[in-house]
């Protein structure tokens, strides 16, 4: 369920038999041709629908996250690492003290990772509290099931090309792309890591079949809703 669809009663009324939750991570940054916001769609969409049937309760997806490499594509939004390591801080601080114990911290981009040692740390100082750290898009099955359908897979290609990231009117281009040299973006100034990655995508395809990318999203949502149910100890 949304928190956003409930008052603070209600969630009171759940915290009374249940301690569970879900935080969503996103980044709000290019992805070619397709949504400045896939990280924060695909983050929230797939622990929402791995949690409904639990009636595990998903707070707003944390929209902006950690990606200084694209900051030279407009429409993209990068915090310092202290300011998000300080709001991951803050967030997790503020649900433990209304007495959520469990926490699954469902992320969607790949520049998010520190926020996995920040919980840890958190956790030492929070010794009552469980935090666990899912990377839906990377996790063994999910991932396996995209290498299985085409290994050439990467950010803002057909990967990340589902119904609710594409954009009206935009057109795929057909063709695949070569893969980028990563490495040397990430060792390069933004607006030069702009000039090695032209439209966003990393390589690969820009779309596949929506049988294909449903097939991925149904192992993805069985994948993160085991997180959820499995021991906490």
């Amino acid at each position: 369920m949304r928190i956003a669809d409930t008052n603070w009663m209600q969630v009171e009324e759940y915290l009374r038999g249940d301690d569970r939750c879900v935080v969503p991570l996103g980044s709000t940054e290019q992805h070619a041709h397709l949504s400045n916001c896939v990280d924060c769609i695909l983050s929230e969409r797939v622990a929402l629908e791995a949690a409904e049937p639990l009636g595990i309760p998903v707070f707003p997806v944390l929209a902006y996250g950690v990606t200084p490499y694209f900051a030279a594509y407009p429409g993209t939004v990068s915090l310092r690492l202290s300011t998000y390591l300080a709001v991951i801080e803050d967030v997790l601080t503020s649900l433990a003290r209304t007495g959520f114990r469990r926490i699954l911290l469902v992320n969607g981009h790949g520049g998010n990772s520190p926020a996995q040692t920040g919980a840890m740390e958190w956790m030492t100082e929070n010794p009552g509290c469980r935090v666990r750290f899912h990377n839906w898009w990377s996790a063994a099955r999910t991932m396996g099931t995209v290498k299985e359908i085409d290994p050439i897979a990467s950010h803002a290609s057909w990967m990340e090309n589902f119904p609710w990231t594409r954009l009206p009117g935009v057109a795929m281009p057909d063709e695949q792309k070569p893969m980028a040299d990563i490495d040397r973006m990430r060792s390069l100034p933004a607006t030069r890591a702009r000039e090695i990655l032209g439209d966003g995508n990393f390589g690969g395809r820009y779309q596949r079949p929506d049988e294909e990318m449903l097939a991925i999203w149904q192992v993805a949502i069985a994948e993160t809703r085991a997180q959820l149910e499995g021991d906490w100890s």
